[in-house]
């Protein structure tokens, strides 16, 4: 199993792990953020420092690839950049949506039917949000939705579909179908990258350091009209 570096910077919370033989070796998080900019390089070089009591090489960096925040995307994607650069090893991209879905999933028995719905908070009664079945295949794909009493219904009409991250939260006392469960207090982590990240570099999924970018939520709004989910 590879040695990986992972940092996780898409929401308010700053946070990097080391993870290698499919185990988190090394993990930091400072949830009351915003705080990238003073936290992320110290954390970087406890990882580094870490490895290098354990005599192993970071063989790839993985980086939550959003949507999420502007600027903490762009702290995190800048400092895995400069290190793949600086250790001249490949970059790995994952999809914030999925880290936290990989989160709720580990957490304990579901029903194999069950449905995952990350959200991430926009404004007003925006979020945005995916749909994910037990094998992680998308069932809806990213989108900017504005949340109402008929959001989601299709699927909620069939089977069970859990809400969380930090635009579930909006959504309970909107979103009532007896389908619909919340689940609180997840947030995207690096120590939720392992999996991912592991599955991406076996089968050589690498970015182009020079010139990757990652899904910046105002990026989207610009590019995607508003829809009102189904």
């Amino acid at each position: 199993m590879p040695c990986i570096l992972n940092i996780e910077t898409s929401t308010s919370v700053c946070s990097v792990a080391l993870t290698c033989d499919g185990q988190v070796a090394f993990h930091k998080e400072a949830f009351e953020g915003p705080s990238h900019a003073v936290c992320l390089g110290g954390f970087v070089q406890e990882a580094l420092d870490k490895a290098k009591e354990y005599g192993i090489r970071p063989e790839a960096v993985a980086v939550s690839c959003g949507p999420g925040s502007y600027t903490g995307l762009r702290i995190g994607v800048s400092e895995a950049k400069g290190l793949c650069f600086g250790l001249d090893i490949p970059l790995i991209a994952v999809n914030t949506l999925e880290i936290m879905t990989c989160a709720v999933m580990f957490k304990g028995i579901m029903p194999e039917d069950a449905l995952f719905c990350p959200m991430i908070d926009a404004r007003r009664m925006e979020v945005y949000s995916a749909i994910y079945d037990s094998a992680l295949t998308p069932v809806k794909p990213i989108s900017a939705d504005i949340i109402d009493e008929t959001s989601y219904f299709p699927f909620l009409e069939k089977q069970k579909v859990y809400f969380f991250g930090n635009g579930a939260e909006k959504c309970k006392n909107v979103i009532t179908h007896h389908h619909a469960v919340f689940i609180d207090d997840i947030v995207p982590l690096a120590s939720d990258m392992l999996a991912l990240a592991e599955r991406s570099f076996r089968k050589g999924d690498f970015k182009d350091v020079a010139y990757f970018e990652p899904f910046y939520l105002k990026e989207f709004v610009a590019t995607k009209p508003r829809n009102k989910v189904f």
